[in-house]
């Protein structure tokens, strides 16, 4: 049994789509799941069935001053139909977000896209990695979860430098570690429903 998880996502300079890479890679690492990554700016089609048939989607989106990127906003407001069918009801639902800044009031972000999936009835799959980096006086910016986010993956890239170098790689590795983390909670869930329709 395959587990899906799409990973809808916009990306405006490159540094969030590279996140949401490595999103992908941590789903294609858990055995029997398969990532479907979709760039919401392009809301043709495809895109709405490719949700409907996942068994997750973890949203991800550049936080620009302090929210998500009007691009992810609009994607958002188009799911008004699947919302009124409650067409993602008991889907995992999980997020990231990039930003220039350290903090970039990036946890905002987080907050919002939880709160979306809320709105369509998701069951969110938090982080669950301890904060790192600055946390303790022997902590590194290597560390997992070093910008110590709990409700999602944040990662920081430089305004100066490119998606070819930024996040760095702690970032996304916690990246990483979020798709695998929603692609494990999936398969549980999805074994948990098939052995209900057996019994």
């Amino acid at each position: 049994m395959t587990t899906t998880v799409a990973i809808a996502y916009h990306s405006g300079y490159g540094h969030t789509a590279r996140q949401a890479r490595a999103v992908a890679a941590g789903v294609d690492s858990v055995h029997g799941a398969r990532a479907d990554l979709r760039d919401v700016s392009v809301l043709d089609e495809a895109l709405w069935p490719a949700l409907a048939g996942a068994d997750a989607i973890i949203f991800g989106t550049p936080t620009y001053m302090g929210s998500q990127s009007a691009t992810f906003q609009a994607f958002a407001e188009a799911s008004v139909k699947v919302w009124s069918e409650m067409g993602w009801r008991d889907k995992i639902g999980a997020g990231f977000t990039n930003s220039a800044g350290v903090n970039g009031d990036k946890l905002n972000t987080l907050t919002s896209l939880a709160l979306f999936g809320a709105q369509h009835g998701m069951h969110w799959v938090t982080l669950g990695l301890p904060p790192g980096w600055l946390y303790t006086s022997g902590g590194s910016p290597q560390d997992l979860n070093r910008l110590g986010g709990f409700l999602g993956a944040m990662a920081q890239s430089p305004s100066d430098l490119g998606p070819d170098a930024a996040p760095m790689e702690s970032d996304l590795r916690t990246a990483e570690h979020l798709g695998r983390r929603v692609a494990t909670t999936a398969a549980q869930f999805a074994r948990g429903r098939h052995e209900r329709a057996v019994a």
